[in-house]
């Protein structure tokens, strides 16, 4: 694995990128007979409302409202996801395949982005959402970004607004990366925010090393009209896209992007998205863990949808070492706003 900044500029290809709160109390071991049983009482919730509001005279839009239901589901292309409902009727949507967030609504508005070029089967990572990159990020000794994001997890718990999955060695993972780890990701709507939470644990006696990255593609209404602001003035980056890669300093307070992007800003980890097509703000608030971003766009790229979306990604460049029955912690929440 690379173990440095520098290391990297001076090995990469320009590899380019693909790239939660505790659950709430009362939230219950999973099974499908228990999702079946969620399902249903969601069914019987939405009649009742509906009865309710019929009978005051409200039509059927309170109903309408009310049809959006949590619980496992399964896509056109056979792939589960658990989807999270809130009180306000945000949502989002986390496939088990990659462990990966999809879409999260808040206020009617989508933020997170899936490329238009995605497979959504199976057959390949999913090209969109917060996509795990682990244990290791872009090239190195393993597979690029790791294995976390082409493996199934599994939901170990899960209520209406939070779902906790799981994923531990296989003979898959085991090939490439023979370590015992467990990693749990926790995902949890609330009502202000989409909080994500990345736990590692060394299982084994022997200590190891890993990287961690969301590879987080977000949504805008055009890159034109995208600023980036953030502590980004002054700081070091590698510029991926010159030569071999090349360090440069930041000068300009806000990003905006007009070319193909692959930039890596170490020590920069407080990234608020500026939408000004849609008059909306995100907050990327990486409390825990993940110490640098990462930004990339494949400006001019039609096929990959370059000009509705942005990666932005919640990253721990520097390998963590992890001792034996030592755990490590990312924690990365969104926050929409208004500009």
């Amino acid at each position: 694995m690379k173990l440095s900044l520098s290391l990297l500029a001076a090995t990469v290809a320009s590899a380019n990128a693909f790239s939660a709160s505790p659950l709430a109390p009362g939230a219950v071991a999973f099974s499908r007979s228990s999702v079946a049983l969620e399902a249903s009482r969601n069914k019987a919730k939405i009649a009742s409302r509906s009865k309710w509001a019929e009978t005051r005279g409200y039509g059927t839009a309170v109903a309408d409202a009310e049809e959006v239901a949590a619980g496992l589901m399964t896509n056109d292309d056979g792939l589960e996801y658990v989807k999270l409902v809130n009180a306000n009727g945000d949502t989002s949507e986390i496939y088990l395949y990659g462990g990966v967030v999809t879409s999260y609504v808040a206020g009617g508005q989508e933020y997170i982005a899936v490329r238009p070029d995605a497979k959504m089967d199976g057959s390949k990572p999913i090209s969109g959402g917060l996509s795990h990159c682990w244990p290791q990020f872009g090239p190195g000794e393993i597979q690029q970004h790791g294995f976390a994001r082409n493996v199934n997890w599994t939901v170990k718990s899960m209520t209406d607004t939070t779902v906790e999955l799981e994923m531990a060695p296989s003979d898959y993972t085991k090939e490439m990366w023979d370590k015992e780890f467990l990693c749990t990701f926790s995902v949890a709507l609330e009502d202000d925010q989409l909080s994500t939470k990345m736990f590692v644990e060394n299982k084994g006696e022997e200590s190891f090393d890993f990287q961690a990255a969301l590879h987080s593609y977000f949504t805008v209404s055009a890159i034109e009209n995208l600023s980036i602001a953030g502590s980004f003035a002054g700081k070091e980056f590698l510029n991926k896209m010159v030569g071999d890669g090349e360090m440069q300093t930041e000068e300009r307070e806000e990003i905006t992007i007009s070319e193909e992007y692959d930039r890596v800003y170490t020590g920069v980890n407080d990234p608020v998205l500026k939408d000004s097509g849609i008059g909306k703000t995100l907050t990327i608030s990486n409390s825990a863990g993940y110490e640098d971003t990462v930004l990339w766009n494949p400006y001019g790229n039609e096929g990959m949808g370059y000009n509705n979306f942005v990666c932005v990604e919640s990253v721990k460049f520097d390998p963590v070492t992890l001792e034996g029955g030592a755990s490590w912690t990312g924690d990365m929440s969104l926050q929409a706003g208004d500009l």
